[in-house]
């Protein structure tokens, strides 16, 4: 078939990583009529067991991109109505249990819904034609045609495959990121944040005994100098998952390998001197478990998330550290905004075939346009969180009200977060779509 023929058929797009964003994506664009290969580097999908939220509003835009959400999750969805941080550290002489509760924000009409990202995410899989997902597909460059046409994938085991634009799922480590923003390229790369997580399920019985039935059974943050500990019910109530995270002086040694073996002890020495329901859940953890580096995009963000007809969206643009438990959600707000540009792009395509390969840059030029601020901004504030969470002012009554006082900052940055009106971005990413192919609409007849 002719390349003239094949660009004339229906619009085809390639997406590299198949976990949650890549997948609601592709379940997205099906959605919107347009034809979907996902290739996946891994023998299965992405994701891990951990437990994964979505903030307040959040789980509208999921469904606004992919209306079948609830039949994919609603069985795993767990609500936690409110966040809640208390003192870690300082424990009162006259009666060591008592922690005092140092802020709240309610979460709103239900708060956050969490699961586990792999149940999740093998729900929404189902969704999908069997021969959508290609697993053990990994990427090694992408070939651009000069004068435009279809992009061919070539994969490490010297297959290939064609698409008319390629969108990066791919993660923190894209290599679809490094392919638009180059090899060497230090934006093409993550960069350690100094912090180490340690995470652990816990049996609830067990939480109960050290921490009582509420604080087990509700999501609570315990901050102090230099770490904070999270925790929250998953399971329908039957475990709680437990993250422990310590700051790190140290670079870490080997950017390849995010993953070592600790032993509980490590955590235990981390915690040392903190209050006894901290140190006493902590004593919950597995004998031997595994510490997470924790990389983002901080130290060079990427300057543009799209080259021609090749674009980035989730963690491939944008990883953020977790302290906003907002890095995926994130990503689905791309999802809305790429699924929604790219139905307006199919319709343009059937009426002037010819505006093809401008159509679908122009997808990818106003999606970098609406969507980098805002994502790039999450990165900063993740950060910016953790500091507060970890500073050491927490260890000294003396100032300890100067350091309540961050809370009113993270209240503002949360809320930004959840209150954000994903309708005026999807409102400006189709104004702004339209005016940048005036001109060339204008010179197509019958349009």
């Amino acid at each position: 078939m002719s390349d003239t023929a094949t660009r004339e058929g229906p619009l085809d797009i390639a997406i590299v990583g198949s976990g949650i964003v890549g997948v609601v994506l592709a379940v997205g664009l099906i959605r919107q009529k347009i034809k979907v290969k996902v290739y996946e580097q891994a023998q299965g999908f992405r994701e891990i067991g951990a437990a994964w939220h979505l903030p307040p509003t959040q789980g509208n835009r999921l469904e606004q991109a992919d209306q079948s959400r609830l039949q994919a999750g609603d069985e795993q969805i767990q609500i936690n109505d409110y966040l809640r941080w208390i003192d870690g550290h300082i424990t009162r002489k006259d009666d060591p249990s008592i922690r005092k509760m140092l802020f709240k924000i309610d979460a709103g009409y239900k708060g956050f819904e969490g699961c586990r990202r792999d149940r999740f995410l093998e729900e929404l899989v189902k969704i999908l034609p069997a021969d959508v997902i290609q697993c053990r597909k990994r990427l090694d460059t992408l070939e651009e045609k000069e004068g435009g046409g279809k992009i061919r994938l070539i994969f490490c085991d010297g297959t290939t495959a064609e698409a008319d634009a390629v969108i990066g799922c791919d993660g923190i480590k894209s290599r679809v990121r490094e392919i638009i923003l180059g090899e060497g390229n230090p934006a093409s790369y993550a960069h350690y944040t100094h912090k180490i997580a340690y995470r652990g399920l816990i049996p609830m019985a067990k939480a109960i005994e050290v921490l009582g039935e509420y604080k087990a059974r509700n999501q609570h943050i315990h901050v102090g100098p230099n770490a904070h500990l999270i925790h929250y019910p998953v399971a329908n109530q039957t475990m709680i998952n437990a993250t422990a995270f310590v700051s790190d002086p140290e670079e870490w040694p080997d950017d390849k390998r995010t993953v070592a073996p600790a032993i509980r002890k490590d955590v235990e020495d981390a915690f040392e001197g903190w209050s006894p329901c901290v140190r006493g859940l902590v004593s919950q953890l597995p004998e031997k478990l595994d510490k997470w580096a924790v990389f983002d995009l901080w130290d060079y963000p990427a300057p543009f998330y799209n080259r021609g007809k090749i674009c980035l969206a989730g963690d491939a643009a944008h990883a953020s550290s977790p302290h906003h438990g907002a890095g995926a959600c994130m990503g689905i707000e791309d999802v809305l905004c790429l699924c929604t540009l790219m139905g307006e792009a199919r319709v343009l395509i059937q009426k002037a075939p010819t505006i093809r390969d401008q159509a679908l840059i122009s997808v990818f030029d106003t999606f970098n346009s609406v969507r980098r601020t805002r994502s790039q901004w999450l990165v900063n504030s993740s950060r910016r969180v953790c500091d507060l969470y970890h500073q050491p002012e927490w260890a000294d009554p003396a100032k300890w009200v100067k350091a309540e006082t961050c809370f009113e900052e993270i209240k503002d940055r949360s809320h930004k977060i959840w209150h954000f009106d994903y309708n005026v971005m999807l409102q400006e990413a189709t104004q702004g779509y339209k005016q940048s192919l005036e001109a060339l609409i204008g010179a197509v007849s019958g349009l």
